[in-house]
């Protein structure tokens, strides 16, 4: 079969591997109906994450089941199913608290852009739908699999409140499903950092009320103006950089807390700011598997339509070209139909 693999920084190819197998009775083997590239890939895309050797690319799915090992009794072959980038157990201590993404068996989904994709610990990992869904379902579907989640985690892990003022801190995928999350959970004010008018747009459409240009100090003044110099309720830190986690603790109120879930890079702390901004802070990767069945029921009843944040659609096999838009930002996150 066909899949995607990263040779080195810029260097990612299209190219024949060999098809996944059960290695375990625990795994299944899916056929994918749709994966997409993930910020989180443009890290060694860019050379800025390390590589001990060629990395077959992928971490979202959704898909049939194909094949299923004998210890598996979940899903079986012909059940379409969508997992989590997190595999887990979904029995461990850490799994029934809710942290799926820490399972004691805990692994990272990896080989997902692919036509076929193998996914241990089957019965904690996928999550069957009631039945076949339609066609036009199936990006949103996807989107369960991370960046909705991620973007559901964020806002949980910064307790959205009905009613409350957040912060959204960065604009790309994660970020806009971190809008789309606060509005589900009633915030009354969901304020967006972003300075991309198509990004932007879909912000507001998802249920942002304020738009930040603004960078640096002149965007935390801006949002200090917006609430009356309070700062947020809430915020969703979305990047992973220094200057957004500084802007995440500069926007947010004594008393509230900042879900971060951008994978840091370069990322430091000061204690004494730390301490004296009496806020709280709740990250990692998201546990996607704990929201993963009320997400899916969103979707299914077609109460949120996440697949909109995939503003470009490009056959598996023009992956190379997928790349080159995310990272040159002329697409918030691109779909590959399988």
């Amino acid at each position: 079969m066909f899949a995607t693999v990263l040779h080195g920084p810029g260097d990612v190819r299209y190219e024949q591997v060999a098809a996944p197998k059960i290695l375990k009775p625990t795994d299944a083997i899916i056929k994918l109906s749709a994966t997409c590239i993930c910020g989180s890939d443009l890290w060694p895309y860019r050379g800025l994450q390390g590589m001990d050797g060629p990395m077959n690319m992928g971490h979202e799915y959704c898909g049939v089941v194909v094949e299923v090992g004998a210890d598996v009794r979940s899903v079986k072959p012909g059940q379409f199913v969508v997992g989590s980038f997190c595999i887990s157990d979904n029995t461990c201590p850490h799994c029934k608290h809710g942290f799926q993404s820490s399972c004691e068996q805990r692994e990272f989904m990896s080989g997902a852009q692919a036509s076929y994709a193998r996914v241990p610990l089957a019965d904690g990992t996928l999550v069957a739908t009631p039945e076949m869904p339609s066609d036009d379902l199936i990006p949103s579907l996807l989107a369960v699999s991370d960046v909705l989640g991620t973007g559901w985690y964020a806002a949980d892990a910064a307790r959205v409140q009905p009613g409350s003022t957040v912060v959204v801190v960065g604009d790309g995928a994660v970020g806009l499903m971190g809008v789309l999350a606060a509005k589900q959970m009633g915030a009354a004010r969901i304020i967006i950092m972003s300075r991309h008018k198509t990004r932007q747009d879909l912000a507001l459409e998802y249920g942002a009320t304020d738009i930040v240009s603004e960078r640096a100090e002149a965007g935390v003044a801006r949002i200090k103006d917006l609430t009356k110099r309070i700062g947020a309720d809430a915020v969703l830190e979305c990047v992973g950089t220094q200057e957004s986690m500084t802007q995440a603790l500069q926007v947010a109120r004594p008393g509230s807390m900042i879900g971060y879930v951008g994978v840091p890079h370069g990322v430091t702390f000061d204690g004494q700011t730390l301490f004296f901004s009496q806020t709280g802070m709740m990250g990692g990767p998201a546990p996607v598997r704990r929201f993963m069945p009320h997400l899916l029921d969103l979707v299914l009843s077609r109460k949120i339509n996440p697949g909109k944040v995939f503003d470009q659609q490009i056959p598996l096999a023009d992956v190379a070209h997928g790349y080159k838009s995310m990272d040159e930002r002329k697409a918030i996150k691109t779909l590959l139909l399988v």
